[in-house]
């Protein structure tokens, strides 16, 4: 999926494309964080893979609200819409996996129902949910791997989904500008296919509470965790140290 030219969206729809365009655009750079550290060479592939793929997704919806460049490299931290999921740090491949597991299902799912209405938003979905079921499918097989390997893999995989449950609830908070997009839905069916996942790993879905991430005002207002910070300082460096530059 390549950049286009587009027309410029504003107020509302140009703010959910934003939220859209930065949950891609941040979970693609964390992604690429594994370019070198993956744990077995197939992975690294598929991981890049991903990657390219938001990346794709994150400079058509950024496209749509102003110059993709200057929104990913030049904007300050307060300015970014995405979730706070998306910027947590990779840690083990286990984390790595269970950020995978919730996002990609939740995206798969928004794009799903995206794609079937008539908003600026459509066509981008219908050929981003073709991706997402990839995604969601590399997700689903590594979280069956983990969860029915060895009491190691198993508790690792259990002790990411229960550290990054407490970010999930965000996701399903109502963003204006969405076309009516049916959250509430959205949700229902995750949950149903997260516990369809986890139970056919041997794993629980975690039973703690998931609005502690955004009760204070979270990613999709511009307040964002610890670690997105230096993220960010690493994502923006080339770019802002040589201004105006071209290849």
């Amino acid at each position: 999926m390549t950049s286009t030219d587009t027309t410029r969206l504003t107020g509302a729809t140009a703010a959910a494309a934003l939220a859209l365009g930065d949950d891609a655009l941040i979970l693609s750079h964390r992604l690429g964080e594994w370019a070198g550290h993956a744990p077995v060479l197939e992975e690294e592939v598929a991981l890049a893979n991903i990657a390219l793929d938001l990346l794709g997704q994150a400079r058509i919806l950024l496209s749509m609200v102003g110059d993709e460049d200057e929104l990913a490299y030049l904007r300050e931290e307060r300015a970014f819409r995405n979730l706070q999921l998306v910027e947590q740090p990779n840690g083990d491949f286990a984390h790595t996996i269970a950020r995978q597991l919730y996002f990609s299902f939740y995206q798969h799912e928004v794009y799903g129902e995206l794609a079937r209405g008539d908003g600026p938003f459509a066509p981008l979905a219908a050929k981003a949910v073709k991706e997402t079921a990839y995604h969601r499918d590399h997700a689903e097989q590594w979280t069956l791997r983990l969860g029915d390997g060895t009491e190691e893999s198993r508790s690792r995989m259990r002790a990411a989904l229960d550290a990054l449950w407490k970010f999930t609830g965000e996701m399903f908070q109502p963003v204006d500008g969405q076309g009516g997009l049916d959250l509430a839905a959205v949700e229902e069916r995750w949950l149903a296919a997260l516990t369809d996942v986890l139970g056919r790993a041997g794993l629980d879905l975690p039973q703690g509470p998931r609005t502690g991430a955004w009760a204070a005002g979270a990613g999709r207002q511009g307040l964002h965790t610890e670690s997105f910070g230096r993220m960010l300082a690493e994502m923006q460096h080339l770019h802002r140290s040589h201004p105006g530059a071209s290849w």
